[in-house]
């Protein structure tokens, strides 16, 4: 379902009452088709995914495939200078702007200022310790800082773990002078920071109870244990003078209890620090999307992430983001209905904060199909006509389109019946949105696992796989797992439900795109799988803890339970898997692939494997004598987009116990036309998240995140350059 707050766009009633200022931006939009979005120019790389858009792309051609294989190790810098855990996922991508680079290291999210040519660090800002950050449970997880230019002077915008919001001089790392609020903390600054709490929490009835019960905002602690936990994943974004504070919390996949604090968006003065605006993620009465949230669950309800960066379209003062499940992905039976805003991607008015569109990828959240990656921004033609696009690709593997001006969507997306739980109590949606177009990267993710996607290496093996899923209730992206002691349905039992991905989890290896041609290049993989079986809670919160890990001294400072009162009727029991054949999977396996996907048209182009077939595949006794297709190996491909190449390495996948046995570590460039590597060179450890480029003094350089816990640079990065 699309809404605005406007009537109906159609393409052909532009001059009908919309505006002659309309007519010429998308006059002028139409006549600048296919030019990269704003942060690029220059050789800049100002924001996070390089551009406002987050192509991950940059018009950059000094490094072309004819002297890549001449690139030489222009520096490395260690993020374990600064703290134990640089290691732990590392995730946060440079920018470049103004002649230096900034980034984030350790889960203290320090704030380092670098210098392009040498590595060297110019000046580093911590935040003083609080409570609220040990308690925070997505420390390790910051995606970098944000830039902007404010009345002349280059400022670095970041939210932190504990979720105040800094403004720092650029130059100096000093916060900035009269701007902000006071925070009345020891060791904080009387200028250049926010307390997000406040303004976050200010009109929401739960609090407003909070505080008529005789209760108090303590600083230091943050919101109180039993209404929820706040903080912070990605930066914020700057669009048109305002900041766009996004938010986080701890993912609600892991929780029982059903509150939370609601994950509102806000916008803040960039020059001032003043508040500006609010938008309610979850609606309240008289607000629309209200009534997609049965049993009165707005009131206790929370969550609604945006973890994931935004994008954002300055000319159209628009600002795109997408969305997490609300609290208690597992079970919904407590919050019945489509519960907007969860699972869409979003366009706020960003002066206003007015929610000017949105789409609903997937109603009433339960598979942890949390939209990991903000809207992509390009301008595309579509049966001859240059629309403006924002371009949405989801874990699944599905891909979205809209006209990002309207909520429009490029082509038709159906609402089509999905398979219904089987939990008492719990709520499926009936149906889920599925694009006719762009086509997905794997065709496995429209109809499941049907008898095309089964492994039919040899006839034997074939007859066994449908025996074995003879056993099973096949179906497609959305199958719900089944209560621990199911009955048999229609006479006769099976084993468990079982769906297929055809994306994979894009949060550590996001797709790019070339804005100049309208082509993504997205990394995937294909997996098959039952979802464990549900279980009573029997209202006993079983505190499961987020991300444990130790910290000096042998602490477990964020060993924080989950939070809220009331816990859920069910919740996550363990168990499922599909039965293998000796060892092998019971589909077709494609482990690593990269493949393009043409949005002009919709259509995939290419699609080639990522690394070798496993050597358990390559030497089954099963297979002897078998060719075998090559299925890829260990190690996502992340990749940036230049003006000539495709450059990618090989991720390290979360939790592997060693890096990349059956491949070597390598920087590659690829033919952006076919996806072949054309040159490669070594890299000192492997790649973690993202790459980005910039231009300093005439010379283009390459970074690349690298390292782990496995590897002697952990939560580095390093820098190539043409002799």
């Amino acid at each position: 379902m699309i809404t605005m707050d406007c009537r109906p766009f159609t393409r052909h009633a532009l001059s009908l009452g919309l505006g002659l200022g309309l007519v010429l931006l998308f006059a002028i939009a139409g006549n600048a088709a296919a030019l990269p979005q704003t942060g690029t120019e220059n050789g800049e790389w100002r924001y996070l995914g390089g551009d406002v858009g987050h192509n991950r792309y940059s018009p950059l051609t000094q490094i072309n495939a004819a002297n890549f294989a001449d690139l030489e190790e222009a520096w490395i810098w260690r993020g374990d200078n600064f703290g134990p855990n640089a290691d732990y996922f590392t995730r946060s991508t440079p920018v470049y702007a103004d002649g230096v680079l900034y980034t984030v290291a350790t889960p203290r999210r320090q704030v380092i200022a670098i210098d392009p040519e040498t590595g060297e660090n110019l000046w580093t800002f911590r935040e003083p310790e609080t409570t609220r950050f040990l308690r925070s449970p997505r420390r390790s997880y910051g995606k970098g800082v944000a830039y902007a230019e404010v009345n002349g002077q280059g400022v670095i915008y970041i939210t932190s773990p504990a979720y105040f919001l800094w403004a720092l001089d650029a130059k100096t790392g000093r916060p900035l002078e009269n701007w902000g609020t006071q925070v009345s903390l020891e060791g904080f600054s009387q200028t250049g920071v926010v307390d997000l709490i406040p303004d976050l929490v200010g009109d929401w009835g739960r609090w407003e109870e909070y505080l008529a019960d005789g209760g108090t905002y303590d600083a230091d602690y943050g919101v109180p244990r039993e209404l929820g936990m706040v903080t912070s994943s990605a930066p914020p974004i700057i669009v048109n003078g305002v900041v766009v504070v996004l938010v986080g919390h701890q993912p609600s996949y892991r929780q029982t209890r059903i509150e939370n604090v609601p994950g509102d968006i806000m916008g803040f003065d960039a020059a001032t620090g003043e508040f500006l605006w609010k938008f309610h993620m979850i609606p309240r009465p008289g607000e629309f999307g209200h009534d997609t949230w049965e049993n009165d669950a707005w009131r206790f309800s929370g969550d609604m992430s945006t973890w994931a960066p935004a994008s954002a379209d300055p000319d159209l003062g628009l600002v795109y983001m997408v969305t997490n499940a609300s609290t208690v992905q597992s079970y919904a039976g407590h919050r019945p209905g489509h519960n907007l805003f969860g699972g869409s991607v979003l366009a706020l008015d960003v002066r206003t904060g007015e929610r000017r569109w949105h789409f609903q990828i997937h109603h009433s959240d339960q598979w942890n199909y949390d939209l990991p990656n903000p809207p992509m921004l390009m301008d595309v033609t579509v049966d001859g006509e240059e629309i403006p696009a924002a371009v949405v690709h989801t874990k699944a593997g599905l891909t979205f389109a809209f006209n990002r001006a309207t909520g429009e969507p490029l082509w038709p997306i159906e609402e089509r019946p999905v398979m219904q739980t089987q939990v008492p109590g719990n709520y499926t949606a009936p149906t889920q949105p599925y694009p006719t177009l762009p086509e997905p990267v794997d065709p496995i993710v429209i109809d499941g696992l049907t008898e095309d996607f089964v492994i039919d290496y040899t006839p034997e093996l074939k007859a066994e796989a449908l025996e074995i899923l003879s056993n099973y209730n096949v179906g497609g992206l959305y199958v719900p797992p089944l209560p621990m002691d199911h009955a048999p349905r229609n006479g006769n039992e099976y084993i468990n439900n079982v769906g297929c991905q055809g994306g994979g989890n894009v949060i550590p290896h996001p797709p790019a795109a070339d804005p100049t041609t309208g082509v993504l290049y997205v990394s995937h993989n294909r997996t098959c799988s039952a979802p464990g079986f549900m279980v009573p809670t029997n209202g006993v919160d079983d505190e499961i803890t987020e991300f444990a890990r130790p910290g000096p001294g042998g602490a477990t400072p964020n060993n924080t339970p989950t939070t809220g009162t009331t816990v859920a009727a069910w919740r996550p029991g363990g168990g499922g898997g599909i039965q293998s054949i000796d060892g092998l999977r019971v589909y077709k396996p494609l482990d690593n692939q990269l493949t393009s996907l043409n949005i002009n048209s919709g259509r995939r182009g290419w699609s080639v494997p990522v690394g070798e077939t496993p050597e358990f595949i390559r030497t089954h006794p099963r297979l002897a004598g078998v060719d075998v297709p090559n299925t890829g190996g260990a190690g996502w491909s992340i990749q940036i987009a230049t003006g000539s190449l495709l450059i990618t390495t090989r991720a390290l996948s979360q939790g592997e116990a060693q890096y990349l046995p059956d491949a070597p570590l390598e920087l590659h460039a690829r033919d952006k036309e076919s996806g072949e590597i054309v040159s490669s060179i070594p890299l000192p450890a492997p790649g973690q998240y993202g790459l980005m480029t910039y231009m300093h003094e005439g010379r283009q350089y390459v970074v690349v995140q690298i390292g782990s816990i496995h590897t002697d640079f952990p939560g580095s990065l390093v820098a190539y350059r043409l002799p």
